[in-house]
């Protein structure tokens, strides 16, 4: 398993979840999560970092640009909705 990404139980089965860092909240209700992982390069044996960005559901408008969030995988939600903020673990200064 990649660092950042765990997996939990629910009632519906297994669900992703990643940690990452929101990067844009100024759409309604959605925030853009950065998922940043480290990875070894096939050849050349050096650490390398990979970033993904999510779209991420936030019901209440409470997540703002730096926070540390921890995303689960959902039902699709919109075109490009797959995830939702399940808890904001660290806020922004």
């Amino acid at each position: 398993m990649e660092a950042g990404a765990k997996e939990t139980k629910d009632k519906r089965g297994m669900c992703k979840a990643r940690v990452g860092v929101v990067v844009s909240n100024k759409m309604d209700k959605t925030v853009v999560v950065a998922v940043t992982r480290h990875m070894m390069h096939p050849l050349y044996k050096k650490t390398v970092k990979k970033t993904k960005k999510f779209y991420a559901h936030d019901e209440n408008n409470e997540c703002g640009v730096g926070d540390k969030v921890e995303i689960k995988e959902t039902r699709p939600l919109s075109r490009l909705k797959r995830w939702r903020v399940s808890e904001i673990l660290e806020k922004a200064k």
